[in-house]
């Protein structure tokens, strides 16, 4: 990714020639690499900067109070992480964050991203629905501890990473990650999966699930 790709995703959108110029003389950052493994980011840590992957894949985990290391989502390049997280009053990241695939990485300042935002009203407005969406991952759990029932959290789970008009969901997470993020055993994961998979409403096969019968699935919610 070249580094005027930034401007594809988002954060930078609608922004005119100049605006992208302003943004690259003004803008204070850094880009660095990290190989596949590598943790770049602990839950916990102060963020300062603005965060944009460039290249590559993240594994977003969470340590709960319990200490077990929930995976919350799995992020792809182009795109910001962490974006409420640089002006919030208790500046620090929700979350470890680890390469899965090699990976590109600009971390801007925050003072040079507050100074931007001052001075154009659409990187503002741009920024603010970003952080808005940032936030969904964490509502989206939120959302499926209130379903009561493995079933049902399974099936909103499904709903929501469905791609639309596609009733193929690729996992991001395995059984056991599953398991943790529903708060359930993996036993009781896999046993409820087989009786949907018996009782014809999903097939599975090499980490992707096929919903077959998507509104008896939406009554049972």
């Amino acid at each position: 990714m070249e580094l005027t790709d930034i401007f594809t995703i988002p954060l930078f959108q609608n922004f005119t020639k100049q605006m992208q110029e302003e943004v690259l003389e003004r803008l204070e950052y850094q880009i660095d690499q990290y190989p596949k493994g590598e943790v770049i980011i602990r839950q916990g840590t102060v963020c300062n900067y603005l965060h944009i992957l460039m290249k590559g894949k993240l594994h977003v985990d969470v340590v709960d109070v319990s200490g077990s290391k929930v995976r919350v989502e799995t992020i792809r390049a182009p795109r910001t992480f962490a974006t409420p997280h640089i002006f919030a009053q208790k500046n620090l990241f929700p979350a470890t964050f680890t390469v899965v695939e090699e990976v590109t990485l600009l971390r801007a300042t925050k003072e040079s991203v507050f100074s931007l935002m001052n001075s154009m009203p659409l990187f503002l407005q741009n920024f603010l629905c970003v952080s808005t969406n940032c936030n969904k991952c964490t509502m989206t759990r939120l959302r499926v501890l209130t379903f009561r029932g493995i079933r049902n959290r399974f099936i909103y789970y499904l709903f929501d990473h469905a791609k639309e008009g596609s009733d193929i969901v690729e996992l991001e997470h395995n059984q056991v990650q599953l398991a943790e993020y529903f708060g359930v055993t993996r036993p009781a994961l896999a046993k409820e999966i087989g009786k949907l998979v018996d009782e014809g409403y999903i097939s599975i096969s090499q980490g992707k699930v096929k919903i077959l019968n998507r509104h008896a699935l939406s009554c049972m919610l």
